[in-house]
């Protein structure tokens, strides 16, 4: 093989993206994170609570205070199965989603146990729209969000699949709910967390720049909570619907942050789409984007 020196191998380089157009411009890697939240209202999101229509916000359940997006329970007596869901009106495949988290007061008298310091990020969700009436949870990805307690430590950014199904290595996991190997965090403290969800191939959970939990393969099935669990029980009356999706891959879906009873703070909610323009003549041309939408490209 002829050997070039390092001088003329850079020349050739050179040479190479000047005639293809491939000249760095300087902005190919600068991530551009989209703010999801804009700190002052409840715009661009859906609002669906369990025996609500859409958008009603019963008892001002998802409010705007203080730049923080909150869920809040101080207009209810008693929590009565008003499981919500705050949907983000967009849906996505491939992207990584930024936010930080605290959990704050008592939860809601008359909720469920299970419920207290509980809370969620539903990913590959189902669109606010199409939950039915008395839905009480949308079929989709949970990134469950749980707080320590004064007797039980607890992990963080598990994963719950109400609907679906996901593979961890090589095995399809049957059971509602995996631990992550996060640490406990008690306390009202605020909780880092990236989600990095790669359409229907992988989806990766990181707290605090710890990767806690990676799983491959999400599909639609295996009953809403279980095998036993059925679709009927889950006050899903379409279920005939969804029983002819099982085993479909979830390649997308919105974005909903859930209420469960227990009160909790968002913050600085941002999203980095990685599908967009990938040709390297585009003006706009990125070098993170994973999955190309080339109609998106400026030129």
């Amino acid at each position: 093989m002829k050997k070039y020196s390092v001088t003329k191998y850079f020349l050739l380089l050179s040479l190479y993206f000047l005639t293809t157009g491939c000249v760095q411009r300087g902005n190919e890697s600068l991530e551009n994170w989209i703010p999801l939240f804009n700190g002052k209202d409840l715009s661009g999101w859906d609002i669906k609570i369990a025996g609500q229509q859409i958008n009603d916000n019963y008892k001002n359940t998802f409010r705007v205070q203080d730049g923080m997006l909150r869920i809040v329970y101080d207009d209810y007596k008693t929590f009565d199965r008003k499981f919500g869901h705050l949907y983000y009106q967009t849906p996505f495949s491939y992207y990584k989603l930024r936010f930080q988290y605290r959990f704050t007061g008592k939860q809601t008298p008359g909720a469920p146990e299970w419920g207290l310091r509980n809370s969620g990020i539903m990913l590959h969700s189902q669109s606010a729209k199409s939950v039915e009436f008395n839905q009480d949870f949308p079929v989709s990805l949970e990134a469950q969000l749980l707080g320590g307690l004064d007797t039980l430590e607890r992990t963080t950014c598990n994963i719950c699949t109400p609907g679906t199904q996901v593979y961890l290595g090589d095995s399809l996991r049957k059971e509602h709910c995996i631990s992550s190997t996060s640490k406990n965090y008690p306390g009202e403290q605020w909780v880092s967390v990236t989600l990095e969800v790669y359409g229907d191939s992988l989806v990766r959970h990181i707290v605090e720049g710890d990767t806690v939990l990676t799983f491959t393969k999400p599909i639609i099935g295996g009953g809403f909570v279980s095998e036993t669990h059925t679709w009927k029980e889950a006050q899903i009356n379409n279920f005939q619907y969804w029983l002819d999706k099982d085993v479909t891959p979830l390649k997308e879906g919105y974005i909903a942050l859930q209420a469960e009873s227990q009160p909790v703070d968002f913050k600085n909610m941002e999203l980095l789409n990685l599908v967009g323009c990938m040709d390297p003549k585009a003006k706009n041309f990125k070098l993170y984007n994973i999955k190309p939408d080339n109609s998106q490209c400026e030129y």
